[in-house]
């Protein structure tokens, strides 16, 4: 017989609003569009001595800091070949980051901005990303995850992506 335990949280707080677009091909850019993405984890382990894989209330709060992050912000890749950002003062001496593809250029308030190191801002990517972070977060909080973490992101409902992590403990 084999058993498994795991931890499930997708909570209303870890919902996001924020702008995006997408190279889908080297000819072919999306145009700016948002979506309401909704963010989801999942860890899946042993339970530790007092039953527990995983502090519900420290995942909830690392997964919400880092949602929070992406909040009401444009989200822009910094690997994508087809993409040049680059960040500089605008003329009211405010800091902007534009972005170029081709001859389509888009310019943003720095400010209201999230650049990312990833090829474009996927939900598969994106993903991955707040997976990284969370696994950094709770590393540093002292609770760090061992077994497999799974993050997944909607961009609308019923359309989502997962990534996933086999965490071996130290």
């Amino acid at each position: 017989m084999t058993e498994r335990y795991a931890v499930h949280m997708r909570k209303a707080v870890h919902v996001f609003c924020a702008g995006h677009f997408i190279t889908l091909s080297d000819t072919l850019c999306e145009s700016v569009h948002g979506h309401n993405w909704t963010v989801a984890a999942e860890v899946e382990g042993e339970p530790d001595p007092h039953g527990m894989v995983i502090d519900f209330i420290l995942l909830r709060d690392q997964l919400s800091a880092i949602t929070s992050r992406l909040d009401h912000r444009m989200l822009l890749p910094t690997e994508n070949r087809l993409l040049q950002v680059t960040t500089s003062e605008g003329p009211s001496r405010r800091a902007e980051v534009t972005v170029q593809f081709g001859d389509r250029r888009w310019v943003f308030p720095a400010d209201e901005c999230v650049l990312l190191p990833m090829v474009n801002t996927t939900a598969e990517w994106l993903a991955r990303w707040i997976g990284g972070e969370l696994l950094q977060a709770m590393t540093d909080r002292g609770q760090p995850i061992a077994g497999t973490l799974r993050i997944e992101v909607d961009e609308c409902l019923g359309q989502s992506a997962m990534w996933e992590r086999r965490v071996t403990p130290r």
